[in-house]
């Protein structure tokens, strides 16, 4: 089953090989006008582990596992337990976590470089044009994510690709992180969309879980092939890239 250490340590995509879910399986008759993604269906999460690797050389990828793992932990423990912190700080300690447990004392500066990786992440090849598709079809682009909002245009400028999203949904917005539903609220708000009209292109199980349960159209985009998760909830569709998204985003518009 995937787990939140695997989710995030992501190989790069080879040839897509999508499963991609018939748009009759929509839960709703409805088309969409919108779709919410989360940063890492855009995003290659390896990034950070190449941040990591130019700080400790030969331990990127372990130290990266282990990172996510407990950022992620640290996401969910915040928002149930109502103390919340945005992504650099809860980064910030998921980091000083992660290092602890390897025996590690790293610098102060170390320690911001790790967090500044998360504003230059790097696109994942096939992003950019199947953005643009989407885009040129009408469609409303916004992301809906955990990271914070300057983390996202930083991103998406580097990528050249900010000026086809109209809104940067961060947690901070409502002080709660995904899945808890306040966070997938913040789409059917900013677009002044039914959520039925928003599309959500998730990267994780407990993503896609989340979003549906909320009553939004799901994507997976499972770039490794992970399997579903087996929590009785289905995503309307889902592929291993960007493109598959736009293949299936464009027919639904209809």
């Amino acid at each position: 089953m995937q787990t939140r250490r695997t989710f995030l340590t992501i190989a790069a995509a080879g040839a897509s090989a999508a499963l991609v879910g018939s748009p009759s399986r929509a839960a709703n008759g409805n088309g969409i006008k919108a779709i919410a993604f989360d940063v890492f269906t855009i995003f290659d999460a390896s990034s950070l582990d190449d941040a990591i690797e130019a700080q400790f050389p030969g331990q990127g990828r372990e130290l990266g596992a282990l990172w996510r793992d407990k950022l992620f932990n640290y996401f969910f423990l915040r928002t149930i337990e109502k103390r919340y912190a945005d992504g650099g700080q809860v980064a910030s300690e998921a980091w000083g976590y992660a290092c602890s447990a390897k025996g590690l004392n790293p610098s102060p500066t170390a320690v911001k470089a790790m967090v500044d990786a998360f504003f230059h992440l790097k696109i994942w090849p096939d992003s950019a044009e199947a953005l643009r598709r989407m885009h040129e079809a009408g469609l409303r682009l916004a992301y809906l994510s955990n990271l914070t909002e300057a983390m996202l245009k930083s991103s998406s400028q580097g990528a050249g690709i900010a000026p086809l999203f109209e809104h940067y949904l961060s947690a901070d917005r409502v002080q709660a992180f995904k899945p808890d539903p306040r966070a997938y609220a913040m789409a059917e708000d900013a677009f002044g969309l039914p959520r039925r009209e928003v599309l959500f292109a998730a990267t994780g199980g407990w993503d896609y879980t989340g979003s549906k349960s909320f009553g939004m159209e799901t994507f997976w985009v499972n770039r490794p092939g992970f399997v579903p998760e087996t929590l009785g909830i289905e995503p309307d569709g889902n592929g291993r890239t960007l493109v598959d998204l736009a293949n299936y985003a464009i027919v639904r518009t209809k």
